[in-house]
């Protein structure tokens, strides 16, 4: 009983979460370009943002997390059209601000694009995402706390194996 209980919450955990998770590897695949802050710094001389976050890889990212959503309410994980569509989107958007919002403190605290920087990295994608669908469709709270746990471990397992394909310069 309690192994179906535990299997129960991951998979609604994930189910709930995926479109984020979706949204944030986005970029990875669809970024590049012109960075979204265009190159400007903010008030203390340093990049608002940095070149890495792009208008394409912002863009692609809240596609992706619509999609995501939406191919999940078809297949029945989510709720149907349009609430996945909507939810998707929310999240797709949050995963993207929170993530420019992560880049932006490191900048602040003098982070060069691309190190590490420990529970932030892992989580900014994710908080936004949660924050921005909360007003359509908050996650219960079992949802919410097992999603921060799992999100720094497949946070990190998926960016090492982006790193090995090639697909990303470091393995965090």
């Amino acid at each position: 009983m309690p192994c179906e209980i535990i299997a129960d919450l991951l998979a609604r955990s994930l189910m709930y979460i995926l479109p984020a998770y979706f949204a944030n590897g986005a970029p990875v695949l669809f970024g590049g370009g012109r960075p979204i802050d265009g190159g400007r710094l903010f008030r203390d001389g340093k990049p608002i943002f940095g070149p890495r976050k792009t208008v394409r890889g912002f863009i692609s990212g809240v596609l992706v997390g619509t999609v995501t959503a939406f191919c999940l309410g078809l297949a029945g994980l989510l709720p149907a059209f349009p609430d996945a569509l909507i939810l998707g989107f929310l999240m797709g958007l949050g995963a993207m601000v929170g993530d420019l919002a992560g880049s932006f403190i490191k900048r602040r605290l003098n982070r060069p694009p691309g190190a590490p920087t420990p529970g932030l990295d892992q989580l900014d994608f994710v908080i936004g995402a949660v924050l921005f669908s909360l007003p359509y469709r908050p996650p219960a709270p079992e949802v919410l706390a097992c999603v921060l746990v799992l999100t720094p471990v497949i946070h990190l397992a998926t960016n090492f194996a982006a790193y090995k394909l090639g697909l990303k310069r470091e393995p965090w």
